[in-house]
């Protein structure tokens, strides 16, 4: 039996990522890549164990930052959480796959629909909130990369007051930029070092 139960998980095939145009790192085009997977024929739902095994496919990952007055909130995954490969390190993003019950594949508004409701199981805010996406990161580097592609949301809050709705994410606190870029680097996932670089950039 599958240890993640059947999940059928929303991937688009690794020749689509390479045709809009493959890249190790950041871009700060997501939208285009969006609209290029999410059409008929390209984007599709799979079993998540095949998907977790086959290089072959990209499972699209809702990759969700909080951000308040200039500060970046930031979490250890514990053992708790789903995936092995990331627990003690520490993670910038809130989210996930996208599953059938958000809609059919090669809808905008279906990712959108996984988007919200990702963050809603996984945490609780106040306040009002403005939401833009902000960039795509791919890591072929290592094994968890090979088979993922982050969807970045930059999410400004207007209130601090943010809280966990799982146990997998602990010591959740908002850290400085210089802070995420000094001792801390070393302990951020692969995609929360990306980010990082990419905000610093954007700073420039």
């Amino acid at each position: 039996m599958s240890r993640y139960n059947g999940e059928q998980v929303l991937v688009v095939p690794r020749a689509a990522f390479d045709q809009v145009g493959s890249f190790n790192g950041v871009r700060l085009n997501a939208l285009q890549y969006l609209q290029a997977f999410l059409q008929e024929g390209v984007a599709q739902y799979i079993d998540r164990e095949l998907a977790e095994n086959s290089p072959e496919y990209k499972q699209l990952i809702a990759y969700a930052i909080f951000r308040h007055e200039g500060k970046i909130l930031a979490y250890a995954r514990t053992s708790k959480g789903g995936e092995a490969r990331l627990h003690n390190k520490l993670s910038l993003g809130i989210g996930g796959h996208i599953n059938p019950i958000d809609g059919i594949a090669q809808s905008i508004d279906t990712y959108l629909t996984g988007v919200e409701r990702e963050i809603r199981e996984e945490v609780r805010f106040e306040g009002n909130v403005e939401q833009q996406i902000f960039a795509i990161i791919n890591d072929d580097s290592n094994e968890v990369g090979r088979v993922h592609l982050g969807v970045v949301h930059l999410f400004e809050l207007t209130s601090p007051n943010i809280v966990p709705n799982e146990d997998a994410l602990a010591d959740m606190q908002f850290y400085s930029l210089e802070e995420l870029s000094g001792d801390l680097y070393e302990r951020l996932e692969s995609w929360s070092a990306i980010c990082v670089d990419a905000l610093n950039n954007e700073l420039k």
